[in-house]
């Protein structure tokens, strides 16, 4: 069975843009159809200023969301990436194949360096090297597909040189995973800023829905989308974002396809209406089942220690085996030995 990596990062609260463009083909394909991780990647959250508690806040909602969109902890292993310690050794022997080049050239730097100049802050390192680990997480796991939006590609990518040249330099430690994307619906868009993504951490909060949002709430913010100059109700990604954008919304909610159901609406306001209920409805049974889990916070806690177990086991001899390949003396016969049959089994 092929394995399937994937996580949320823990910086603000999912919103409808993860869970239409990632949570839900999670739990509908691939926590069915492989061996599947899911992991709050709370390390990730630690590269920009950050308050500790509403990170540990957040890992914890993040973990209960994903269980109550669905989740199955006896069809995949849900865990939190700072519970399992291969993901930080294996990234610093990544680090040591990666280059400055590589780092430098990732958009998502660029983009948040510059955010974060522009507030008058400091650039942590880990805002330059954080593509590596995320690089550690997939190839930790032997990860065959990385289930990922647009803006996510290059990472995989980078996994995938650092994979290969690794490989090439010390010996076949590391499957080379490859990217998979759902169609409609990929990358939902900010209502107020058709052009941007719908991200947790964006600053403009009334254009992003989030999975808590009260369905009052929801409804006001589709309302008050930005659309487009005209009148009429065409899907043009291109040329009319704000349209399309809302188009993609209602059909990945009623499982339509977005030019078709363009031909159905005379004006914007029918069209803002109807996505709005369809995403009041998409959101009910989420809302429902999370507020049982947080009634059962043990259930949460156990869930997570099981998944984090799981998941050490995992990783772990591969990155015994990373270790050996690339010269570091084992910790004992024993681990030697484990590290010397996965490299077999590699080969």
């Amino acid at each position: 069975m092929k394995r399937v990596f994937s996580g949320v990062k823990p910086t603000g609260h999912l919103t409808l843009g993860n869970y239409l463009g990632a949570v839900r083909r999670w739990v509908a394909v691939d926590q069915h159809q492989a061996d599947a991780l899911f992991c709050v990647v709370d390390l990730h959250a630690l590269t920009v200023d950050h308050d500790p508690a509403r990170v540990r806040r957040l890992s914890r909602q993040a973990a209960s969301l994903l269980l109550a969109a669905g989740l199955d902890p006896e069809l995949c292993t849900v865990f939190v990436q700072s519970h399992v310690d291969e993901h930080a050794r294996l990234s610093y022997l990544l680090e040591c194949v990666a280059t400055d080049g590589e780092m430098r050239r990732m958009i998502q730097y660029k983009e948040k360096a510059a955010r974060e100049r522009v507030r008058g802050g400091s650039v942590r390192l880990s805002l330059l090297t954080y593509p590596v680990l995320m690089a550690a997480d997939i190839l930790a796991y032997g990860t065959d597909e990385v289930p990922v939006g647009e803006d996510q590609r290059q990472h995989v990518e980078l996994a995938r040189d650092l994979a290969v040249r690794f490989n090439q330099r010390y010996g076949h430690a590391f499957v080379v995973p490859r990217t998979t994307s759902p169609g409609v619906a990929a990358r939902v868009m900010n209502l107020l800023e058709p052009t941007s993504k719908m991200g947790k951490s964006d600053d403009v909060g009334p254009g992003i829905v989030y999975l808590l949002d009260e369905p009052d709430v929801v409804r006001k913010k589709v309302m008050r989308a930005v659309t487009d100059s005209g009148r009429d109700v065409v899907y043009d990604r291109e040329e009319r974002p704000g349209v399309a954008n809302l188009l993609e919304i209602l059909a990945a909610c009623t499982g339509g396809n977005p030019e078709a159901l363009s031909g159905g609406y005379e004006s914007y306001g029918a069209l803002k209406k109807d996505t709005a209920e369809a995403v009041v409805e998409v959101l009910r049974p989420v809302q429902q089942r999370h507020k049982e889990l947080v009634a059962d916070p043990g259930y949460v806690e156990g869930v997570l220690r099981d998944g984090a177990e799981r998941a050490r086991a995992m990783a772990r001899p591969t990155v015994d085996a990373a270790y050996r390949a690339i010269g570091l003396l084992p910790a004992s016969s024993d681990t030697e030995a484990e590290a010397e049959a996965v490299l077999n089994a590699a080969r």
